[in-house]
């Protein structure tokens, strides 16, 4: 197991200064789906295509099944070690530091390669959303964590941000998507929010700010009536460009939860073997990603208490098992 850790680390190597997710690669070398290859779309519609391209932001309906998505939230309170009619047991302290301090206390769940996770990431709906976003079949799938962002209360207070996790300047080729696991129609209890405006605008934008500007968190004062806060029900997953500056929006509710599953895909590297091999032992392994965003969880619970998860036809390619 040290090895396997050793080589995996070795493979997280390329994340480990920035916020993204080390199981894909940083920026495709193809570009999003510009529909100059003529292929008809299968979940978007054009109005759908249209928001998208304007607002680098589209929300897939019912991409999963309530009762699938309602069953990923019942594992992840279980491996949470908490109980969600006892809010006496959401505040628990976290098990590991989050090098990035803006995550400290969003409740992110230190989970990536469960049964459920993959049930989620290998429909068919899911998968056909980001063919239609890419404009190609041979996708790879994020090996990515969950999240259950509790209301604040005294001495567990999250503000909330905004941020990239890919610097706008490199013109990032990558998406990254949420599906909801649970209702998120309330403004008050957290979840994802963006600033379209400044996606459309940011060459503009720009050029107002000091040249030393943190290229990952962007000064917001003047922005505040730009942002969005995006409603989603459960089952719905929100895929946004990399160049959207985005976050999680602080949980005012007195009682609602914010559940979601981080979900993405981009296209495959097959001639990669280092990050597919990467890949592959995390998913037989159940070992997490390492990187500036990523503690993981110190008990090991994915090692000690659950097998690996059994993968669909498709879902042995989005993972890089089998080649497209």
């Amino acid at each position: 197991m040290k090895n396997t850790q050793e080589k995996l680390g070795m493979a997280n190597k390329r994340h480990e200064d920035i916020p993204g997710n080390p199981s894909t690669a940083t920026s495709s070398k193809i570009k999003l789906n510009d529909r100059s290859n003529g292929i008809p779309l299968r979940v978007l519609s054009e109005a759908d295509w249209d928001f998208w391209t304007h607002n680098g932001y589209i929300i897939i309906k019912n991409a999963v099944p309530r009762e699938q998505v309602e069953q990923t939230a019942e594992f992840l309170w279980e491996f949470e070690e908490k109980e969600p009619d006892n809010p006496n047991s959401w505040y628990a302290p976290p098990r590991a530091e989050m090098k990035m301090k803006e995550l400290t206390g969003t409740g992110m769940v230190e989970v990536y390669n469960h049964q459920h996770l993959w049930n989620n990431r290998q429909m068919p709906r899911v998968y056909d959303a980001f063919v239609d976003i890419w404009g190609t079949e041979k996708l790879w799938v994020t090996i990515d964590r969950a999240n259950l962002n509790f209301p604040n209360k005294p001495g567990h207070e999250q503000k909330g941000f905004i941020h990239w996790d890919y610097d706008p300047e490199t013109r990032p080729q990558n998406v990254q998507g949420v599906l909801a696991l649970a209702d998120q129609t309330d403004d008050q209890m957290g979840g994802f929010q963006c600033i379209p405006w400044l996606y459309r605008n940011y060459d503009t934008w720009k050029s107002t700010q000091p040249k030393d500007r943190d290229h990952f968190q962007p000064d917001i004062n003047g922005l505040e009536d730009k942002i969005v806060k995006v409603k989603l029900e459960a089952g719905d997953l929100l895929i946004f460009h990399s160049a959207q500056p985005h976050g999680i929006r602080p949980n005012r509710s007195k009682d609602k939860v914010r559940i979601a599953q981080y979900i993405s895909m981009m296209p495959a590297e097959e001639d990669n073997r280092e990050l597919r091999q990467w890949r592959i032992t995390s998913w037989e392994n159940r070992i997490a990603p390492e990187g500036y965003a990523f503690p993981g969880d110190p008990r090991n619970w994915e090692q000690t208490k659950y097998d690996t998860a059994n993968l669909s036809p498709l879902g042995e390619k989005l993972l890089g098992l089998k080649s497209w």
